[in-house]
């Protein structure tokens, strides 16, 4: 829809500024794209091309269509788990979110239940992701993939070779599930669909759960469903085992103190390899009941009033191989705790 604006017609002097502003935007845009881009694409197109028997032509006049853009390196440099605990949790904990799960899971609910049936993997934590990546869908990114995965995988250093396999990725998946990669949209980081999986895990963990012969992330929510289910089951979900359980310290402990050399993981993910009697003898204390065989990683998370201590399991260990951050697998967690809350609910 146009705004008045948009429908006023420029005309003599004013379409000449108009035009000369866009004539300069244009130049500087051009002059902003770095030479490593430009030649990354060249260098690209080559070695694919041969790598997959690819039409050299065809795949050069896909990338000219290619945009280098500043947005997703800025992007990229400022994620959303770059925040503590409390401010992140505070963008996922909301009432419209938790609402929008309910609907969500009272919808799919078959779906749900044959996900779990065949993965081992509850409703709350594959609505939960949902959610936390894409509102349910209702959001499915404002990049083109191909302007992302260019950007990173030419002119972002830090990650690039990880990048360009996602573009090689993305072209190869565009061939096997006749998506357009030229226009398809996603994250800054090139995550696609409503589960928002990168190009090579789209590749390898999405399933046809509806059975109608193409996996399609965007418009089958059967699909989504157990692709979700499938990647973390894929990953070491283990069916019925808790997931993270809350922790204090005995009295006269500090956290500070580095417990004897036990690590405590914070924002960044750590494996569980701690048996339950080393965290006593450390002075962790928890109320749920856990199996004395399980392993656990003590985790400190920067709550609005204080330190929160938690001990993250397997299968919370397994939610960060969907995103690698602790802020983000808690944030699925209380998030499912609440929509299974409130669909059990009155």
């Amino acid at each position: 829809m146009l705004n008045s604006a948009d429908r006023i017609p420029a005309r003599g002097p004013r379409l000449a500024l108009v035009l000369a502003l866009s004539a300069l935007g244009q130049s500087a845009v051009a002059d902003s794209v770095p030479e490593d881009y430009l030649a990354g694409k060249r260098a690209f197109v080559a070695e694919v091309a041969e790598r997959h028997g690819l039409d050299r032509q065809a795949l050069a006049a896909l990338l000219d269509q290619a945009r280098y853009d500043p947005a997703v390196v800025a992007a990229i440099t400022r994620p959303y788990e770059g925040q503590p605990w409390h401010r992140y949790r505070a963008l996922f904990l909301t009432e419209e979110r938790i609402r929008g799960g309910v609907d969500y899971w009272k919808a799919h609910a078959p779906l749900l239940a044959r996900a779990e049936a065949v993965y081992g993997v509850p409703p709350s934590i594959i609505v939960a992701i949902i959610g936390v990546e894409t509102r349910y869908g209702t959001f499915l990114g404002r990049y083109r993939a191909i302007d992302a995965l260019t950007t990173l995988g030419f002119a972002y250093a830090p990650r690039a070779d990880f990048f360009r396999r996602e573009l090689e990725a993305l072209l190869l998946l565009a061939r096997e599930e006749s998506i357009d990669a030229s226009a398809v949209l996603g994250s800054y980081a090139g995550a696609l669909g409503k589960p928002q999986f990168i190009p090579s895990s789209y590749r390898a963990y999405a399933v046809d759960f509806d059975g109608d012969g193409r996996r399609d992330l965007w418009g089958s929510d059967a699909d989504v469903i157990g692709s979700v289910a499938n990647y973390l089951a894929r990953h070491g979900w283990r069916r019925g085992a808790p997931i993270a359980v809350p922790a204090s310290l005995a009295e006269g402990v500090a956290v500070d103190g580095g417990l004897a050399d036990l690590s405590i993981a914070g924002k960044v993910p750590v494996e569980p390899t701690h048996d339950l009697a080393t965290l006593r003898a450390a002075g962790f204390l928890w109320q749920a009941p856990l199996e004395e065989a399980a392993r656990a990683v003590p985790i400190r998370l920067e709550g609005g009033r204080g330190p929160e201590l938690w001990l993250g399991l397997d299968n919370f260990y397994t939610i960060t191989r969907y995103n690698r951050s602790n802020l983000y697998a808690m944030a699925v967690l209380q998030l499912g705790a609440a929509i299974e809350s409130a669909v059990d609910g009155p």
